[in-house]
C-alpha cells in the first residue's frame, strides 16, 4: 500500500520548533510519498459540542469537513503538537475531541476505517527531561489503542525560542529514521 501522510500542526505560532522537527522528519520520507500539511492555527476547528446522546451528530463543514476527509485518506497520521502544560495544545485537543463526533457520523465508520493506520507524534518541549512529555505520549498512544491503530511513538526535541530545536542534534538524528521504524499495534497501558 502506498503511504499517505497527514501532518496536523497544532502549534499556536508558525514555524515553531515542533513544525521544524516534523518537517525534518518528513524530508526523510521516500521521494513521491504523499504528504498533506494541515495547520490548525490557520484553519481552526470550531469548538466540539458533544450532542451524541441528545441529537444526531451534524456533518462537519469547512475546515472540519476537509480535515475529516484528509484524516480518513491518510495511512499515517502525524500529530505535531508542542508540549503545552504537559500535554497536547488546545488546538490539537480540539481536533481529537472532534474524533468523538466523527465516531458517530452515519456512514463514516470512523473507528473501523482508522484501524490499522499508524499514528505518530512530534513535539518540542522546553525541558531537558523528556519524561515530562509522558502525558502527551499517553494521550496519543491511548487514542491509537482505542481506534485499533498502530503507534509509531513520539519524536521529542528540545526547544523554547523559535529555531532552538535546530541545536538539538540528538533529535535531528532521530528525525532521520523516525518514520522508517516499525510501528506496533497500540495497546492500552493495562494491556502490557
Amino acid at each position: 500500500m502506498t503511504r499517505r501522510f497527514l501532518f496536523v500542526l497544532g502549534s499556536s505560532r508558525p514555524d515553531g520548533n515542533t513544525e521544524l522537527l516534523a518537517r525534518t522528519a518528513a524530508e526523510q520520507l521516500p521521494a513521491g510519498t504523499e504528504q498533506e500539511w494541515f495547520d490548525l492555527a490557520e484553519q481552526p476547528l470550531p469548538d466540539f459540542v458533544d450532542v451524541r446522546h441528545d441529537a444526531e451528530i451534524p456533518r462537519p463543514e469547512g475546515a472540519a469537513a476537509h480535515l475529516l476527509d484528509a484524516t480518513l485518506a491518510a495511512t499515517d497520521l502525524v500529530i505535531a503538537s508542542p508540549l503545552y502544560w504537559y500535554s497536547v495544545s488546545a488546538q490539537t485537543k480540539r481536533y481529537l475531541d472532534h474524533w468523538a463526533g466523527w465516531l458517530r457520523l452515519p456512514g463514516v465508520d470512523f473507528k473501523a476505517r482508522m484501524a490499522g493506520r499508524t499514528l505518530w507524534g512530534v513535539t518540542a518541549l522546553a525541558h531537558e527531561e523528556f519524561e515530562v512529555a509522558d502525558p502527551l505520549v499517553g494521550t496519543l498512544r491511548t487514542s491509537a489503542a482505542y481506534l485499533g491503530m498502530r503507534f509509531g511513538g513520539v519524536l521529542l526535541g528540545n526547544g523554547s525560542k523559535p529555531g532552538d530545536v535546530r541545536t538539538d542534534t540528538e533529535a535531528l538524528a532521530r528525525a532521520k529514521t523516525f518514520f522508517a521504524q516499525e510501528a506496533p499495534l497500540a495497546r492500552f497501558p493495562y494491556e502490557r
